[in-house]
């Protein structure tokens, strides 16, 4: 049987010579931004018309809990100083992954199994290292690319740059891996892979993408206070 990985090309368009497509991966991840989209307005007017002498129920209390959790593990992993100024950004990023990761349980394509998504991701948390880096530590930023002496620098340089590559290979090569793993199953067994596979989704989707959203994560808190050190 035809073993269909869920890789399409619906739309045609010519740049410079050159037939690019929007493909399955740009579909599902604008559903998924819409859906997101949807969802913060939603929370946005409850809150809104929240009594705030009550503690909240239902799903203002969900969203109590979660924005809480990861404030606290936003300020743990990155101090009083910086965690401001980035829980935001760290919420936003992992809730983004977390639903793109999970989105194969509900028949897309996770968009995160496609290396043009990550890679973006990855380079944002690359420029956020380094304007960190020179913003805390100005020129010793540069003088560190040259320590513990100078025939170190062409090896720094290689080890800033890989950075971005092994943060967006890992979460690609783990959803894609999981996402071809799931399309075999199901290619090849055909109607017998109906109902069993549930516990294979629940490690290839559920485990493995909850994990990878929250590595994502932690290591670009990791990297970015680590840029921002000035002793």
């Amino acid at each position: 049987m035809d073993v269909d990985f869920y890789i399409h090309g619906y739309l045609p368009i010519q740049l410079g010579g050159t037939t690019v497509y929007i493909t399955t991966s740009h579909v599902c991840l604008a559903f998924i931004m819409v859906i997101l989209f949807a969802f913060a307005i939603v929370v946005n007017r409850k809150i809104k018309h929240a009594d705030p002498t009550k503690a909240p129920t239902g799903l203002l209390n969900v969203v109590e809990l979660g924005v809480e959790t990861v404030d606290k593990l936003v300020y743990d992993s990155m101090g009083s100083k910086l965690a401001p100024k980035f829980q935001n950004y760290i919420g936003v990023l992992f809730v983004v992954l977390l639903t793109c990761n999970l989105s194969g349980l509900f028949g897309l394509r996770p968009p995160t199994a496609d290396f043009g998504v990550t890679l973006p991701i990855a380079l944002i948390t690359f420029v956020m290292i380094q304007y960190q880096g020179i913003k805390y530590q100005k020129w010793g930023r540069l003088k560190g690319m040259f320590e513990p002496f100078f025939l170190f620098f062409p090896v720094n340089v290689i080890s800033e740059f890989a950075t971005p590559i092994s943060l967006s290979l890992r979460l690609f090569a783990n959803i894609m891996s999981g996402t071809m793993m799931m399309a075999l199953i199901y290619g090849l067994l055909g109607k017998i892979a109906f109902i069993w596979p549930a516990a294979l989704h629940a490690y290839m989707d559920v485990f493995a993408g909850a994990l990878q959203a929250y590595v994502f994560a932690m290591l670009t808190m990791a990297f970015v206070a680590s840029a921002a050190e000035t002793d």
